[in-house]
């Protein structure tokens, strides 16, 4: 699998050739997996029915025992995930801001550690108030 490799920000980097390129790593998976997460459900054009539902079954009112559960299947339902190895998610009702964070197990490995599983990828997608 390949894809643009991101900046700190989540900006793609353009040039470089293949070097601005991941091929078959766990930071493919990584982009995915927050890629998805940011999609709301209904907001993309093309099928309506994909994307995350926040409105549905994250962020509305009682949805303490939905939330953590569709984020999960969300994040397993991206290819290339084998499992989650680690999960947390944070609701601050003051600012209705959501952070979730994960590490995953992935089906690419790396060729050096660099203080992770040679196959993990972290995650961290912010959702704040609305789209």
């Amino acid at each position: 699998m390949r894809i643009r490799k991101v900046d700190a920000s989540g900006d793609m980097v353009m040039g470089g050739d293949q070097a601005s390129i991941w091929r078959d790593v766990p930071e493919v998976v990584g982009v995915l997996v927050e890629a998805r997460l940011n999609l709301w459900e209904g907001q993309w054009w093309l099928d309506a029915t994909q994307g995350t539902p926040y409105e549905q079954q994250v962020l509305g009112k009682r949805t303490e025992g939905l939330r953590d559960p569709a984020l999960q299947a969300r994040i397993l339902d991206t290819p290339g995930v084998v499992e989650i190895e680690a999960y947390n998610s944070v609701l601050d009702r003051q600012t209705r801001g959501l952070t979730v964070s994960a590490t995953i197990q992935t089906v690419y490995s790396r060729s050096y550690l660099a203080g992770q599983g040679a196959n993990t990828a972290n995650i961290t997608v912010k959702v704040e108030n609305g789209r």
